[in-house]
């Protein structure tokens, strides 16, 4: 299939350096509002890309569902591809690709575990079949059919019908601590805005324009 003839005309009056906010946590908040306010299907959803030790990368979606000057969050099953491509090699890249907007935003980062307190907190928050799930799905294992998974699932709900799920052991949280963000909008001719923040050793980040 050719898809040479596929383009799309950016037309965003784009980004200049003294528009950025000095912290690239305070811009990311102020283009992920914008993003919420311009009515995106969740903005939040996020590519995250990971490898282990055999450098072998693989990305799939996830869902932020925290972040501040620590980091960005996102949530697990412990035993999954990604939880052990990362105890092999903490370090990711997130990638939120907020298309109709003409914005891309990328971090890149080491990552550690979250709390148990943390993890318990928003645990405890999600929608009862969420956690029922966390219970019943094997993530990233080989099942036989769909109608075990359902199976599970039900017999978890009935376990914990009485609405008070524990933690599992093998589920939890994740936290990227970004080393650098690139901060990305659609211009006419593709020569498109990208403005890279890049941590220094003085904690304080340096800001660049890169080239499209």
């Amino acid at each position: 299939m050719d898809l040479a003839d596929i383009r799309a005309s950016y037309t965003s009056t784009g980004i200049r350096r003294a528009d950025l906010l000095p912290d690239p946590v305070d811009q990311f908040r102020l283009w992920y509002e914008q993003a919420g306010q311009a009515g995106l299907v969740e903005p939040n959803a996020m590519s995250l890309a990971t490898a282990g030790r055999d450098a072998r990368p693989t990305i799939r979606t996830v869902l932020l569902k925290q972040f501040d000057q620590r980091g960005f969050v996102f949530f697990t099953n412990l035993e999954s591809t990604k939880a052990t491509q990362l105890a092999e090699n903490p370090h990711a890249a997130l990638l939120f690709p907020w298309i109709s907007l003409e914005r891309q935003v990328k971090i890149t980062g080491a990552v550690e575990r979250i709390s148990m307190a943390e993890t318990v907190a928003y645990f405890i928050s999600r929608p009862l079949g969420s956690q029922f799930a966390a219970w019943a799905s094997p993530q990233s294992r080989i099942i036989e059919s769909r109608k075990l998974l359902e199976m599970k699932w039900d017999e978890m709900s009935r376990k914990f019908a009485d609405g008070k799920v524990p933690l599992p052991s093998f589920w939890g949280g994740y936290r990227v601590t970004p080393a650098a963000f690139e901060f990305w909008q659609g211009r006419a001719n593709r020569l498109h805005d990208r403005f890279q923040y890049s941590l220094q050793d003085d904690r304080s980040w340096r800001i660049d324009r890169l080239a499209p």
